[in-house]
């Protein structure tokens, strides 16, 4: 009988690491990630320089980047609105900017024309000054922490990791979806990563360790229900559960719209109930840093199955 991979990749997950990437990319060097602002002396503005060291850190670990451009504007900001909700269209003569979408792919040894997506956006938010250590950050370094680990991982199916942009517009990962439909690609499987952890003050004081896999179709609810088992079969310890959406939403539902219905979104509540969301308080000192590496063991181990199993 071969030998289970996924309880020694799982323990190769760091918290250490999670923690320092997060507060490279949401506190210091990089206040924010956004177009629309550069640091005082600095030759790029922040949204790219957390490019570079994504791309750095994935070529670290062996992985070509590929990127691709994609023509955005910054949203305005509404305080007539609810502070969770303030932002607001860009005006017609905003200025444009390329956001790129960043790709690191695993071809699979056995199945490569069959595609696992693990995605996550890695801009914070445009139209308020939020470090966006929950939203999203602890995705990006989440899904880092995953290509990391399974860079030496034997992959029977290709497995891509997409970093995106959802909080200028339009969204980037609308690009990379259509994109993956006119080429045809096979894709079987989509994790998205954002949020992971983010959760209610009441949560937060309980101390409970929570995870949603947040679907919008049935293929989708297959890897919603593979989240609950992983949790369980590996002992992870989540409170995990799954919830499903009425319409497609987030980066996931840009490829449930392109054809890919089999996504699936980690995220750390649902309604998204973290006090912090999109305000300057989403800082990263207040990331529960033991949930966040639960959930990503988790995610990590659901991505492992679909490549074993298809």
């Amino acid at each position: 009988m071969t030998k289970d991979p996924i309880p020694g990749l799982m323990a190769r997950i760091r918290q250490r690491r999670l923690r320092e990437q997060l507060f490279h990319l949401a506190k210091d060097p990089l206040p924010y990630r956004k177009l629309n602002y550069t640091i005082p002396g600095h030759e790029k503005n922040t949204l790219y320089e957390a490019d570079d060291f994504i791309a750095a850190q994935l070529e670290a670990s062996g992985y070509p980047v590929e990127r691709e451009g994609v023509q955005v504007q910054a949203f305005r900001c509404d305080t007539s609105k609810p502070k969770a909700s303030q932002f607001a269209p860009p005006a017609e003569d905003d200025p444009w900017y390329t956001a790129y979408n960043l790709y690191a792919k695993k071809t699979g040894t056995t199945q490569p024309d069959e595609i696992v997506v693990v995605m996550a956006h890695k801009d914070s938010q445009s139209w308020v000054d939020s470090p966006g250590a929950y939203d999203n950050a602890v995705g990006t370094v989440g899904s880092m922490e995953i290509a990391r680990v399974l860079s030496e991982y034997a992959a029977r199916r290709s497995i891509w990791f997409l970093y995106c942009n959802e909080e200028h517009t339009p969204w980037t990962s609308v690009t990379a979806a259509e994109k993956a439909r006119a080429r045809g690609d096979k894709i079987i499987a989509v994790f998205n990563l954002d949020s992971m952890g983010g959760k209610s003050q009441a949560d937060i004081d309980a101390g409970r360790k929570t995870n949603v896999a947040l679907y919008t179709e049935p293929e989708g609810k297959r890897l919603a229900e593979l989240m609950c088992q992983v949790n369980e079969e590996y002992d992870i310890g989540l409170i995990q559960s799954t919830a499903r959406r009425k319409q497609p939403g987030d980066d996931d539902g840009s490829f449930v719209k392109a054809g890919f219905p089999a996504a699936v979104m980690n995220v750390g509540s649902y309604p998204y109930a973290d006090p912090n969301y999109h305000r300057e308080t989403d800082v990263p000192e207040a990331v529960d840093l033991e949930n966040l590496q639960m959930a990503v063991q988790a995610s990590l181990a659901a991505i492992v199955r679909v490549d074993q199993e298809g």
